[in-house]
């Protein structure tokens, strides 16, 4: 038989071939389209190191929640930036408060578009930590994952379709679970941030979510970036917990940590491309060093061949109108 006897390009010669024989398809389904959420009316205030992002009025979050679940997307996750701030977080506990009316006025203009509520403290503290400071700087891991648990029950009180912990904090998908259960909330599902990585990439999202820490860094609850194993203890935990997705952040710098707890789990499994990572590709394609499009649909395409079956993307509803041109 002369060489070559197996020729791999016959399938990948023309547009309609690679279209037949693709392995991994994108899908505005997979698509979840993170909002930020501030006070006022009327307020669309960009975020300078995210271009094309903007922090919202409930009312423009309505417009743009409109928006998205015209492009398709399933769902939004919603992040609140309160102007009252104090080291209890009483405006994330407060069933008027910008969270909360931001869930109810999203659910009530688009009762078919999924509301996940992100849960944490640090948009509401003026410590900006994700949790209770204690004398010394300490973040008391157990009184914060208490009152988690009533921020939870307070944005599914108010319409969340499910609420995403992202604190990192011990045990607090369980507190999580038992008090919504306890509470009429059974059905609610939990998004747990599971591998939550002390990222060099969230700097752009701390600017729009004004969450950045008054002093320290995060490292003594978010994970140290070279650990692997660790990640699936964390992500076993918070299954066993009742968590009902789990997710790794940020998503390109740890797609082998996605193949790794697609591996190990049955519960759909989440990737969160952060701002960083979106700001990075908006930066090299503003000054025409890369093809946007095709930048974003590959990494895209990365995350979900590692094992992610859905993205949270900055880009979702441009991504949708793609997929659907």
């Amino acid at each position: 038989m002369n060489f070559p006897s197996v020729r791999p390009r016959r399938t990948r010669q023309s547009h309609p071939w690679r279209r037949m024989v693709r392995e991994t398809r994108l899908s505005p389904d997979q698509l979840i389209y993170p909002l930020f959420v501030v006070p006022g009316a009327d307020v669309r205030h960009p975020v300078t190191s995210m271009p094309g992002i903007s922090q919202l009025s409930v009312d423009e979050a309505v417009k743009e929640s409109r928006m998205a679940e015209q492009a398709g997307l399933p769902a939004v996750l919603l992040f609140a930036a309160p102007a009252h701030k104090d080291e209890r977080a009483r405006a994330a506990l407060d069933p008027h408060g910008l969270a909360a009316e931001a869930i109810r006025a999203i659910k009530e203009t688009c009762p078919r578009l999924l509301v996940w509520a992100d849960v944490c403290l640090c948009g509401a503290t003026d410590h900006g930590h994700c949790g209770h400071v204690l004398p010394g700087g300490v973040i008391d891991n157990d009184s914060s994952v208490q009152t988690l648990a009533q921020v939870a029950l307070n944005y599914a009180r108010a319409g969340a379709d499910a609420v995403a912990p992202s604190d990192m904090m011990d045990g607090r998908v369980a507190a999580i679970r038992r008090l919504l259960d306890r509470d009429g909330f059974a059905m609610t599902p939990i998004v747990s941030y599971a591998a939550k990585y002390a990222s060099a990439f969230y700097g752009p999202f701390r600017e729009a979510a004004e969450s950045a820490p008054a002093f320290g860094d995060r490292r003594s609850y978010q994970m140290d970036p070279a650990n692997g194993r660790e990640a699936l203890r964390e992500v076993l935990l918070d299954v066993e917990e009742g968590a009902d997705l789990v997710m790794v952040k940020p998503a390109g710098p740890y797609l082998d940590i996605i193949r790794q707890v697609r591996d190990a789990v049955r519960v759909p499994v989440v990737a969160y491309q952060v701002s960083g990572e979106f700001s990075l590709i908006k930066a090299a394609a503003e000054r025409g060093w890369i093809d946007e499009r095709a930048a974003v649909m590959e990494t895209l395409t990365g995350i979900h061949r590692a094992g992610a079956d859905l993205i949270i993307t900055y880009y979702a509803p441009q991504v949708a109108r793609w997929l659907g041109a």
